[in-house]
């Protein structure tokens, strides 16, 4: 009887690892060559190499360029980006990336809407230090990554309702919060893209207990329920339970401004940000 001996798993950041270096082996290219012609520091590229960093997509966008292989450097980088989400939100990150229709509520900036310099102050906290900097990185590549399926063809159809707390509470640089305010504007005049702002007027609901809230649906018409609180979160794929969400959402979407309110609201707050 022949044993079957189960082989380590390869993580996608391996393999876009393994695949950088063959690709610059084969142009023959030795890594400090490949840093003076891209532009890239050698020890960043290094580490790419070697599955310790992940990059942003246009750092992949440029080597496919350079190496004229399409997009090969692309597909695996956002395979072995959604590594660096903890276990639990994969499954997540995975549904998201392919769904047709995306409704979201959420009282903070939504992670699909953030600038990377917005995201990167979010991230980072009171109490970063300089060893958790590239972690940090990490974490924003993967959070931009994220937004890449609102813009592919055929769009998703995705709405969010940003509680008004959102634009009230700047973030600490007036630059960073000014640039993610009109990414927002931007972002609600896209066709496929609707932003509502629940304003404070709305007062109590019954999403405010759940924290976040996100609904998906898939091309085959299958749906799924996320919410997240500050330190957990759930994925619902019962019916029941997607229908329930669904309502809440619904109701909640009355209580909101209009479209075309909401993105006066936003230029309203830009205008007092300026003043």
């Amino acid at each position: 009887m022949t044993e079957v001996v189960d082989e380590p798993r390869v993580s996608g950041r391996d393999v876009l690892g393994r695949t950088l270096k063959y690709l610059r082996e084969k142009a023959g290219r030795s890594l400090g060559q490949l840093s003076e012609e891209t532009g890239y520091d050698k020890s960043y590229l290094y580490r790419l190499e070697t599955g310790e960093r992940l990059s942003k997509m246009t750092v992949m966008e440029d080597l496919d360029s350079y190496y004229g292989c399409g997009d090969l450097l692309v597909s695996h980088w956002k395979i072995a980006r959604i590594e660096a989400f903890k276990d639990k939100y994969k499954e997540y990150m995975r549904l998201e990336a392919a769904a047709r229709v995306m409704r979201v509520y959420t009282p903070d900036v939504p992670g699909l809407l953030q600038t990377e310099e917005f995201a990167r102050e979010v991230l980072s906290g009171p109490g970063t230090t300089d060893q958790d900097a590239e972690a940090i990185e990490e974490q924003v590549a993967a959070r931009l990554g994220r937004q890449l399926p609102l813009r592919r063809n055929p769009a998703p159809s995705v709405r969010f309702i940003i509680d008004e707390l959102a634009f009230r509470r700047p973030s600490a640089s007036p630059e960073t919060w000014e640039g993610q305010l009109r990414h927002i504007e931007v972002v609600a005049q896209w066709p496929n893209t609707v932003v509502q702002v629940l304003p404070f007027s709305a007062d109590i609901h019954e999403l405010m207990r759940k924290g976040s809230l996100t609904l998906l649906w898939q091309e085959d018409g299958s749906a799924v329920a996320y919410t997240e609180g500050d330190s957990s979160g759930l994925l619902m794929d019962d019916p029941e339970d997607v229908l329930r969400h669904r309502l809440s959402y619904d109701r909640l979407r009355d209580l909101a401004l209009s479209p075309s309110d909401s993105l006066a609201f936003i230029r309203d707050v830009l205008e007092e940000l300026g003043s």
